[in-house]
């Protein structure tokens, strides 16, 4: 029996970019994804992947995509919830290349984009099955909620919430 070699892109064939018209269809494909591999997609998470432009975009957020041989192989969004905070979401990375970097590059863009639009918090919610990504959030500077901070999410999985304080 032969093992399906996933494909190693090396950093410098990664490209990081943002939105352009018609990642639509990518967003939504990489989202659903990991999220029907694990979980069910909910109400609210429709109307997002729905319309990323409307429910992300316009609102002041940004989304990132890495691609790999002009491939869409992960993405990761930064959605305005106030003025100086923003949530992390829908961060995804095709398994074929899950475990390559692709995901730490998302997150720093992301990162590095939340203080160009003046953040002074990132915030995120997670289930605890999810234990790489849980790593990598906290391995960038994530810090796990005190229970007493927690605000109830809209969706029904999550069940970790961290935040990163920007300087």
């Amino acid at each position: 029996m032969h093992l399906q070699e996933k494909p190693q892109a090396t950093m410098s064939e990664v490209t990081i970019r943002e939105f352009q018209p018609g990642d639509e269809v990518d967003f939504r494909t990489l989202n659903e994804e990991w999220i029907e591999r694990y979980f069910r997609i909910e109400p609210k998470e429709a109307v997002v992947l729905a319309n990323p432009k409307r429910t992300i975009l316009d609102g002041g957020g940004k989304i990132f995509f890495a691609v790999v041989d002009g491939r869409c192989v992960g993405c990761c969004a930064l959605r305005r919830m106030s003025e100086k905070e923003f949530e992390v979401a829908k961060m995804a990375v095709t398994p074929a290349f899950q475990g390559s970097g692709i995901g730490r590059r998302l997150l720093r863009a992301v990162i590095e984009a939340g203080r160009a639009l003046g953040a002074r918090r990132l915030y995120l919610e997670t289930n605890h099955e999810l234990t790489p990504a849980i790593r990598l959030y906290e391995s960038m500077g994530f810090r796990h909620l005190a229970p007493d901070k927690i605000v109830p999410s809209e969706y029904a999985r999550a069940d970790v919430y961290m935040e990163l304080f920007l300087r």
